[in-house]
């Protein structure tokens, strides 16, 4: 089918769900429903899995947000949790959610440490600032308080692509020079949003 005739892709309203692999679902529930708060509020069980038809008895369970969302895991009976990807490192993959202030912010990362949870943080990113720890499954997690207004993170949307454009530029003539052996070490950005963190690594 030709791409004109296709049809709008519908609007995206919000995430519904994300889910991920739990070794333990009543650990698992301990932690998002006892300490994050977040409430339990759906299961799904079955021996089949729906989109594929192969045989797998799980439990599937959610935990709601304040939007509506979920965030949701499969128990798979067996007391495993899932492996981290070989190749990237801890920080990379994480889940962030939104919480309405830096007091709030604060008030968890109590929270979390006196239930034992180890927590970096609080970090200022500027446009925000984040607290991250791991649940009991290995899945990193940052807790979010937005500084920025609306304005502000309207004017970075407006640099978004032009800036995205010019990374995939550079990395095209990165990956020509690998091709040719010239480029060994992995391509830099062009441009350092965060001066003060690499002056405290140097320091």
């Amino acid at each position: 089918m030709p791409t004109a005739s296709l049809p709008p892709p519908a609007p995206i309203q919000q995430l519904h769900h994300y889910a991920y692999r739990a070794r333990d679902a009543e650990e698992t529930r301990q932690f998002y429903e006892d300490i994050l708060g977040l409430p339990l509020y759906h299961i799904i069980q079955s021996d089949f899995v729906p989109s594929t038809g192969e045989y797998c008895p799980y439990t599937h369970f959610f935990f709601r947000l304040q939007d509506g969302s979920f965030i949701a895991f499969f128990d798979l009976g067996d007391d495993q949790a899932a492996e981290p990807s070989p190749n990237t490192p801890k920080w990379v993959n994480h889940i962030s959610f939104r919480v309405n202030t830096v007091e709030e912010l604060e008030a968890t990362k109590a929270r979390l440490q006196a239930h034992g949870v180890e927590v970096l943080g609080v970090t200022d990113h500027h446009i925000f600032k984040s607290i991250y720890f791991f649940d009991p499954n290995g899945i990193r997690l940052e807790l979010t308080a937005q500084l920025a207004d609306e304005f502000q993170m309207l004017t970075e949307s407006r640099t978004a692509h032009a800036r995205l454009a010019e990374w995939n530029a550079r990395k095209e003539q990165w990956r020509r020079e690998r091709a040719a052996g010239q480029a060994t070490a992995p391509l830099k950005p062009q441009q350092n949003d965060r001066p003060e963190v690499a002056a405290r690594a140097q320091g």
